[in-house]
C-alpha cells in the first residue's frame, strides 16, 4: 500500500511530457509576404491520442504574432494571423490524414503524421506590407490544440483539461526586414 502511494506522489510531482514544444522559428520575405519556417516538437497525452484513435478529428492551430514596440505608447501590432490543421485517424483505411485548408496527406503511423505538423516551412503568414523595412519588430509564434473545435462532451470536463490543454509557449523572436 506504501508503494502504491509512493509511486502516486511521484507521478503527480512529475510534469507531463505530453506537450508541444517550440524549437525555433524564423520570419523571412518571400515572393508571396512573409513566411514563417519552425519547428515544434508535439507529444500527445494517452486521452487524446485515444479520441484521435477513435475517430474524434483533432484541430491545431498555429498562431503569428508580430508587434513593433514604441516609447511614447503600446506597442504596435502590425500583424496576427492563425493556420488551423487538423489531424483525423480514418479506422477502415488505417491511415492518419493531416489537413491544411484544401491540402491533404495521409500517412501510416501517427508519429510520421506528428513529425510534418511540426515541421513548418515557409508558410505564407503575412502580407510584404506589413512590415516596414528599417523598423525592429519582435514576432512571436506558438501552437496549440484548439479546443473549441471538439465535441461538445471533451469541451465540458474540466478535469480532463489538463491532459487535453496542448500548447506550446510563445516563442519570442526578432525580425528585422
Amino acid at each position: 500500500m506504501v508503494a502504491v502511494a509512493l509511486l502516486l506522489a511521484l507521478s503527480a510531482g512529475r510534469p507531463h511530457a505530453e506537450s508541444i514544444l517550440a524549437r525555433n522559428a524564423s520570419l523571412e520575405s518571400g515572393e508571396e509576404g512573409w513566411l514563417l519556417s519552425g519547428d515544434f516538437d508535439i507529444t500527445l497525452s494517452a486521452p487524446v491520442e485515444e479520441a484521435l484513435s477513435k475517430g474524434i478529428t483533432l484541430f491545431f492551430v498555429l498562431e503569428l504574432e508580430v508587434n513593433r514596440a514604441r516609447w511614447y505608447w503600446f506597442d504596435q501590432r502590425s500583424g496576427i494571423t492563425a493556420q488551423s490543421y487538423r489531424l483525423a485517424y480514418n479506422t477502415l483505411t488505417r491511415q492518419y490524414r493531416l489537413s491544411a485548408g484544401t491540402l491533404f496527406q495521409n500517412f501510416a503511423t501517427l508519429q510520421e503524421a506528428l513529425s510534418v505538423l511540426g515541421r513548418v516551412r515557409r508558410r505564407p503568414m503575412l502580407p510584404a506590407a506589413a512590415l516596414v523595412p528599417g523598423s525592429v519588430y519582435t514576432a512571436a509564434v506558438r501552437m496549440r490544440l484548439d479546443l473549441s473545435q471538439l465535441p461538445r462532451p471533451f469541451q465540458a470536463s474540466p478535469f480532463a483539461a489538463r491532459e487535453w490543454n496542448l500548447a506550446s509557449d510563445w516563442l519570442r523572436f526578432p525580425v528585422s526586414p
